[in-house]
């Protein structure tokens, strides 16, 4: 049993229900265990949506999470994994003083080694976006501020599972199923009222 925390990635699939993130959020609040991220999205099957969340936990607990959010009836499939097990990726903006980008070379330079493109260009500001993981995203954060950050923003994890063929796949696979050609009856449906009388 793994006692040390580490991160963690939940994908989890579900109908698209009103109500059905404040239920999700309230599993993991009860437990007090802090969502470092999450982003849903539509995913690669009509009417499903895809939940991804990052927690920093034992595997203990994250197996134990697993199993209660599976309960919720609008939950369809949850899995969880290291980062190893995933390709992931952040988005980030950021938002710099345009004077300082035309000025400072040093600053142009960062910008172009972390990849970062312009997606406006204003006279009073330009915003850059990059996306990668977060500890490329914080470096950067972290080196703008020397120079006038004005604003930053990062969104949710999106990750995809190395290992996995697809949960639609698996949706496909279930419903093709066929009913089963052996019929059981019903033992007790001729027996009527001595079953249920009091």
């Amino acid at each position: 049993m793994i006692l040390d925390k580490q991160e963690f990635t939940f994908t989890i699939y579900t109908e698209n229900q009103v109500g059905l993130l404040s239920r999700i959020a309230i599993i993991f609040s009860r437990r007090k265990i802090n969502v470092e991220s999450l982003n849903t999205s539509p995913s690669e099957v009509e009417g499903i949506h895809r939940f991804t969340i990052v927690i920093q936990e034992s595997e203990d607990v994250v197996r134990k999470l697993a199993r209660q959010l599976e309960k919720q009836i609008e939950v369809l499939k949850v899995y969880f994994n290291k980062n190893e097990e995933l390709i992931w990726q952040e988005l980030a903006l950021f938002k710099v003083p345009t004077d300082i980008i035309a000025e400072k070379a040093k600053v142009e330079r960062l910008l172009r080694e972390h990849g970062a493109n312009a997606v406006v260009i204003r006279s009073d500001y330009t915003v850059f976006e990059s996306v990668g993981h977060r500890e490329d995203i914080d470096a950067l954060m972290e080196k703008l501020a020397q120079y006038g950050l004005i604003e930053f923003v990062r969104s949710g994890r999106v990750a995809i599972i190395k290992a996995s063929e697809g949960f639609h796949k698996k949706l496909t696979e279930f419903e093709e199923r066929q009913p089963s050609e052996e019929t059981e009856e019903n033992q007790v449906l001729d027996q009527k009222g001595g079953i249920f009388s009091m």
